[in-house]
């Protein structure tokens, strides 16, 4: 059966890096499911720098533009809202306007009994007012932990949203305990990947890129936000500096969900390379010619409750993979090696690099071919139809 989807996503459609949120919109809709994807309404108050400045430009380009087709059975809405989610005032002027834009949205769409799926815990307000017959909402991270979060707001919010939804989603264990102490009915649900796109590196010819070509190896590399509160600084500077002989590559947006990262540490070491983002269709191209593969973060409130979907996209590639201990990833840790202090991660970088059991790299594939987003889509539709008919 097909239903209509309405997905308030925390991440907008173009977001360069995909998450969980746009690749389970585009798998639904490829299935004949219909989707409304809204994107992300913001959750911290907007900064005075240049990046968020641009994206203010940028969400009211969007806005104006109205609703958009992406694909068949896929439409974006961009919507402009009071950025001020720490005021209860704005919020439900907020929510009032959304409820209004959703609803024709929805009649000139011929929506029906729509599916809510909610990625935002503060919009508690719309729960039963969309006409749904199924509200989700999909615990993806510990938002409250995010620099510049309105923390008690987003914690009683969530609570209430909790308490109201049907079905909760959870990618981490620690998520899904804490959230099912309020409602039941919550499901453990990992993050996973797109294993056709990143396990490319083992089945066909990509070229190396340009920007590392001249990149001398060994390479060790991280795909992926750079920002303060997920990656350990200190122990990349001292990492790097310990190894000159090794180039440490990052690809991704610097200080994507915490404008305040300072990367002047990370820019005086000779042999880390800061790249910038790259198009999600060439990341395979860049994996390739990695010989580690890099989860560097720090151990704070935010990763304990984290499931990094890029650890099973690095297993697509059969790279090993050379990581802090992450609380979610505790089962898979025959798979990598892990490293909490400096010279416990240069030695795992070393083990990795001098690794010869080819039986590892199959391993690693093979698991990761179990963590699919087509096999995650099965199960999370299987649970909404229980819960339906």
């Amino acid at each position: 059966m097909a239903y209509d989807f309405i997905i308030f996503s925390t991440a907008d459609w173009d977001y360069p890096f995909w998450t969980n949120k746009q690749h389970i919109a585009k798998r639904l809709a490829d299935r004949g499911h219909r989707v409304l994807y809204i994107d992300s309404l913001g959750l911290r108050r907007p900064t005075i720098n240049q990046r968020d400045v641009k994206r203010i430009f940028t969400k009211v380009g969007k806005f104006v533009k109205g609703l958009q087709k992406k694909q068949n059975n896929l439409w974006v809405w961009s919507p402009l809202v009071i950025p001020f989610n720490g005021n209860k005032i704005f919020r439900k002027i907020n929510m009032e306007f959304i409820q209004f834009m959703i609803k024709h949205f929805s009649k000139k769409l011929g929506f029906n009994n729509p599916i809510l799926w909610l990625y935002n815990p503060l919009l508690v307000m719309l729960v039963d007012k969309l006409g749904e017959q199924l509200s989700v909402y999909h615990c993806v991270d510990e938002l409250s932990a995010q620099p510049g979060m309105p923390i008690e707001v987003i914690v009683e919010e969530e609570k209430l949203l909790l308490k109201k939804v049907d079905l909760v989603f959870a990618t981490s264990i620690n998520l899904y305990k804490t959230r099912k102490e309020i409602n039941e009915n919550t499901y453990y649900s990992p993050n996973v990947a797109d294993f056709e796109h990143f396990s490319k590196v083992n089945s066909e010819i990509l070229e190396i890129p340009n920007d590392i070509a001249n990149i001398p190896s060994p390479r060790i590399g991280f795909i992926g936000a750079i920002n303060g509160y997920k990656l350990d600084f200190d122990l990349i500077v001292s990492v790097a500096k310990k190894n000159p002989d090794k180039s440490f590559i990052f690809i991704g947006q610097v200080g994507e969900g915490d404008p305040w990262t300072n990367i002047s540490t990370l820019k005086e070491i000779d042999n880390i390379y800061l790249m910038g983002p790259r198009d999600y269709s060439v990341l395979p191209n860049y994996l390739k010619y990695f010989d580690v593969c890099l989860l560097p973060n720090n151990i704070n409130e935010y990763t304990i409750n984290m499931f990094p979907m890029k650890f099973f996209e690095y297993l697509s590639t059969g790279k090993p993979v050379v990581m802090t201990p992450l609380n979610a990833l505790e089962n898979y840790y025959d798979l990598c090696y892990v490293g909490r202090t400096v010279d416990e991660f240069s030695e795992a970088i070393e083990k990795a690099l001098q690794e010869k059991d080819y039986r590892l790299k199959e391993k690693r594939i093979n698991e990761a071919k179990k963590h699919n987003w087509e096999s995650r889509i099965d199960k999370m539709l299987e649970i909404i139809n229980e819960k339906i008919n």
